[in-house]
């Protein structure tokens, strides 16, 4: 019973997404299951509520943690946005391009 509870509280932390954001210069964001791709303008996540672009000026990479899904970048914050569904593919592949 105790294995139990245990693998589904694992499984409930892996599901929970968060994004805070200080004064425009610090985001930490949860939830996240890879970098797909980033540089010092933008950053392309994938996280548990779909794909989420964030926009900025001098961003840097400044925490990743695999295990826990945890993503901290420093810099400029401008803009955040959610990929709906149906732009996934779409996004990802035009991005793919953009950094071979």
């Amino acid at each position: 019973m105790n294995n139990y509870y245990e693998k589904e509280t694992v499984n409930r932390v892996q599901q929970d997404h968060y994004v805070k954001i200080n004064n425009r210069k610090n985001l930490e964001i949860t939830g996240v299951k890879e970098v797909d791709s980033f540089d010092n303008e933008e950053f392309l996540l994938e996280t548990v509520m779909g794909y989420l672009i964030v926009r900025g000026h001098n961003l840097q990479l400044k925490n990743l943690d695999v295990g826990e899904g945890l993503v901290t970048i420093k810099g400029k914050i401008y803009e955040l946005s959610y990929v709906d569904e149906h732009q996934q593919e779409k996004a990802k592949g035009f991005f793919s391009k953009l950094f071979r």
